[in-house]
C-alpha cells in the first residue's frame, strides 16, 4: 500500500503530461520551474511567459497533490499534511524522466533545494537555485531564517500539518522590501498552506544522518549551477545561500553566485522579479 502511494504521488498530472508533452512535440528547450514552501506553480507564470518568450518551452509542475488554484488550496489546507522532501523530489524526478531532451532546473525557495538534488542527480542540463532552503552540511543558522520559519518550528505536531502564514508572518518571511500595498497583493494572490515536514527535514538536516534534505553536490553530471541569493532575504540570508555555493563550487562543473540588493525572499514573483528572471535566462542560455 505504501509503494502504491508513492507510485501515486510521483504520476504526474493530466496538466503536467500536457506540458511534457508539449515539450517533447515542439523540441525546444525545456525549463522546468520548481516552486518553494507556501507557494504554487501559478508563482512561475511571468516566468514561464519570458523563457517562452525566448525560445524554450516552460514547465510549471506542482508538488505532489498540489491543488490548481490558490482559492482551492485555502479551501483545503489538509492537502497539504505530511508532504517529504524525498515525495516532492521523486514526483519532479518522474516528470523530468518523460522529457525528451534534459531540462534547465529553476527553483525558489525549498524549489532552490529540490533544483540542487535533481541536478545532484545528473537531471538538469543547468541549474539555477533562488534563495535555496538549507540541505545536510550547509550550517549557518540566522537568527531571522528562524523566525521566518518559526509558525512550523514552534510545535513539534506540525511535522504532519499544514501550515498557514498569517500576513504579519507572511510579510517578514517573504514580503519584507516591497511596500504594504504590494506586501497585501503578493499575499492574497500567491500565499497558500504548506507542508511543515519539510520545513523540520530542513532545519534538522545537520543532526539526521538518514535526512532527505541532502545533495550530491560533487556529482560530475551536475551540470552549471547558479545560485542567488536576496541581499535582505529574511528566511534563506546570505550567509545560508553562500554556504551552500561553498558546498557546490567543490563540483567541477562551473559554479555561480549572485547576490540581488534591495531584495528580499519574494524576490522570484514580486514586482522586481524580471530583474531575477532575465538575470536567470542570461545563465541559461549562456550554459545550456
Amino acid at each position: 500500500m505504501e509503494l502504491a502511494s508513492r507510485i501515486d504521488l510521483a504520476a504526474p498530472t493530466d496538466q503536467e503530461t500536457r506540458q511534457i508533452d508539449r515539450a517533447n512535440e515542439n523540441g525546444r528547450p525545456p525549463v522546468v520551474f520548481v516552486h518553494g514552501l507556501w507557494l504554487l506553480a501559478n508563482s512561475w507564470d511571468s516566468w514561464a511567459a519570458s523563457f517562452e518568450a525566448a525560445g524554450y518551452t516552460a514547465l510549471t509542475p506542482g508538488w505532489p497533490d498540489d491543488p490548481v488554484t490558490v482559492d482551492e488550496a485555502r479551501a483545503d489546507p489538509d492537502i497539504f499534511a505530511g508532504k517529504t522532501l524525498k515525495q516532492i523530489a521523486d514526483h519532479y524526478v518522474e516528470v523530468i524522466s518523460r522529457l525528451a531532451a534534459k531540462p534547465a532546473v529553476i527553483g525558489h525557495s525549498f524549489g532552490g533545494l529540490l533544483t540542487q538534488i535533481i541536478a545532484g542527480r545528473g537531471l538538469a542540463a543547468v541549474s539555477v537555485a533562488i534563495s535555496p532552503a538549507p540541505f545536510r552540511g550547509v550550517l549557518p543558522i540566522p537568527i531571522s531564517a528562524l523566525k521566518a520559519s518559526w509558525p512550523v518550528l514552534r510545535n513539534p505536531a506540525n511535522r504532519k500539518r499544514a501550515v498557514s502564514l498569517s500576513y504579519e508572518q507572511f510579510r517578514y518571511a517573504f514580503a519584507n522590501v516591497v511596500s504594504e500595498e504590494e506586501a497585501k497583493r503578493l499575499y492574497e494572490t500567491f500565499s497558500v498552506p504548506g507542508s511543515g515536514g519539510t520545513t523540520f527535514q530542513a532545519a534538522t538536516a545537520n543532526l539526521n544522518p538518514w535526512t532527505e534534505a541532502k545533495v550530491d553536490t560533487r556529482c560530475p553530471e551536475r551540470g552549471p549551477l547558479l545560485i542567488i541569493s536576496a541581499d535582505q532575504d529574511h528566511t534563506v540570508p546570505w550567509s545560508i545561500a553562500n554556504a551552500s555555493f561553498k558546498k557546490q563550487r567543490r563540483n567541477a562543473g562551473v559554479t555561480e553566485i549572485a547576490r540581488i540588493p534591495s531584495r528580499g525572499h519574494s524576490l522570484t514573483f514580486d514586482s522586481g522579479s524580471r530583474e531575477v528572471a532575465d538575470r536567470a535566462l542570461a545563465f541559461v542560455k549562456r550554459s545550456m
